[in-house]
């Protein structure tokens, strides 16, 4: 499905498709579930933290058309999608375009908030740490979360670590752009989790 904005310019329409970055609003899915996925398919920043993922589904962002990123989820067997914030798992996006850092992670806060409620300090500290996670990107480059399941966040960006944080509220809150029943984007989790 794609959603065209309502009276908008082209360059209000590339700017609000950069700052939806992260947001799965906009999306079609790649129903490319790779269940048999070896270890040396893995990100390599997987091989020590997660050996045993496997990819469990893919999902692409689209803007007007446009590739935006494609979604993939790793997870180790035994992942229970209803309580993702508890397991080990990794949410890998591929750019297929340019996209500015600080836009990704106000439009992370953003979507964040669709999952559930945080406090305006919270706000600050988790912008700060995300405008650090996230650099500007261009098309093929990397970012990855991994989440240990017990509240510690690590970002990767091209396999470079770029900051983490423990905090279970917003491992929770940001995994659910994704992969929480409250997301923008319920086909969008369908794929990833491979329930479709």
């Amino acid at each position: 499905m794609t959603v065209q904005p309502h009276r908008t310019s082209r360059r209000q329409a590339l700017t609000w498709g950069a700052t939806c970055a992260l947001a799965p609003s906009l999306i079609t899915m790649s129903n490319a579930l790779h269940a048999m996925t070896s270890n040396t398919d893995l990100p390599a920043e997987l091989r020590s933290a997660l050996p045993a993922a496997r990819l469990v589904g893919t999902a692409v962002l689209r803007f007007f058309g446009l590739r935006v990123y494609e979604a993939r989820l790793w997870a180790a067997p035994g992942f229970l999608p209803e309580d993702y914030a508890r397991y080990p798992f990794a949410l890998e996006l591929v750019y297929d375009r340019k996209l500015e850092g600080a836009a990704i992670a106000e439009r992370s806060i953003a979507e964040m908030r669709r999952v559930g409620s945080f406090t305006e300090e919270q706000t600050r500290q988790w912008l700060t740490l995300m405008k650090q996670a996230f650099p500007d990107v261009v098309s093929q480059d990397r970012l990855l979360g991994l989440n240990d399941g017990q509240g510690q966040v690590r970002f990767f960006h091209n396999g470079r670590q770029t900051a983490q944080l423990r905090d279970a509220d917003y491992a929770r809150l940001f995994f659910g752009i994704w992969l929480a029943p409250q997301t923008s984007a319920p086909a969008m989790r369908t794929s990833l989790l491979g329930l479709g």
